[in-house]
């Protein structure tokens, strides 16, 4: 028997509720969680996630959501993994004045709009809407412009899908990024890729005879020479020692004593 007022559908949902918060954290308080793991576990509805107000880092990847309106109360909120999850927005976030890092790949944000709530949020240096490495992205990441788009949109930010756009090795992601540009093919009538030239001249790896040289033909013989005189003087070292040997061994293994 179903209880009473409640929806079959509002029985299957999967929220979040005091005793998992405090079973995933190990707190008995929910005010005192700072951070929380809540990966993978079918989230339809954040409940009373609200309550935490000290949460600092929270990662609610991998669940079925489809709106983060509770969050807007985590004020001390530094860092943020809603990737994989089916949300159309990022409203509540704009009361997240201590956030600076947000993972948001795999959703359904669709336009550079949906991301001017964020525009507010003077820390927020890493930002994440496409991961090629899990294969998760966000339909704007489509846009070829998509890019420049989020830069202009939210100045502040230092990363933009792992990738550095300012301060210190920001040029060697541009650098990539040109490279790309420059790579890919051209539907443009008038432009025709560059013919291949040769690096070096003709014949440049080609091998010449050898001249031959009075000078190291004596040297190879005088070589040659020094070496047969080694051969030699180790011949005769080796036959020296032999009689040596055998000037010393004794004759007999007997000995005689006289008293």
């Amino acid at each position: 028997m179903e209880p009473q007022g409640e929806k079959p559908e509002e029985a299957d949902r999967v929220r979040i509720t005091p005793q998992l918060l405090k079973l995933c954290s190990g707190e008995f308080a929910l005010d005192s969680i700072l951070l929380l793991k809540l990966r993978g576990l079918g989230l339809v509805d954040l409940g009373c996630l609200g309550a935490c107000l000290g949460l600092e880092w929270l990662d609610l990847s991998g669940n079925a959501l489809t709106q983060l309106g509770p969050l807007a109360s985590l004020r001390q909120l530094v860092v943020l993994n809603v990737a994989n999850n089916r949300l159309t927005g990022l409203e509540p976030l704009a009361a997240c004045e201590n956030l600076q890092s947000l993972n948001a790949a795999g959703n359904l944000l669709a336009t550079p709009g949906q991301l001017q709530c964020l525009a507010g949020l003077r820390g927020l240096e890493y930002l994440r809407l496409r991961d090629p490495l899990a294969r998760l992205s966000n339909p704007l990441c489509a846009s070829p412009s998509y890019w420049a788009v989020v830069r202009e949109l939210l100045p502040s930010l230092k990363v933009i899908d792992g990738e550095r756009v300012t301060g210190r090795g920001s040029e060697f992601y541009q650098l990539c990024r040109d490279l790309d540009s420059s790579l890919r093919p051209t539907s443009s009538p008038g432009l025709s890729a560059a013919v291949a030239q040769p690096w070096v001249e003709p014949g440049y790896w080609e091998s010449w005879p050898t001249q031959s040289s009075s000078i190291l033909e004596e040297a190879c013989r005088q070589f040659q020479h020094t070496l047969q005189e080694c051969h030699d003087l180790d011949r005769q070292a080796r036959d020296s020692l032999a009689q040596a040997q055998q000037a010393l061994s004794p004759v007999g293994t007997t000995s005689s004593f006289v008293f």
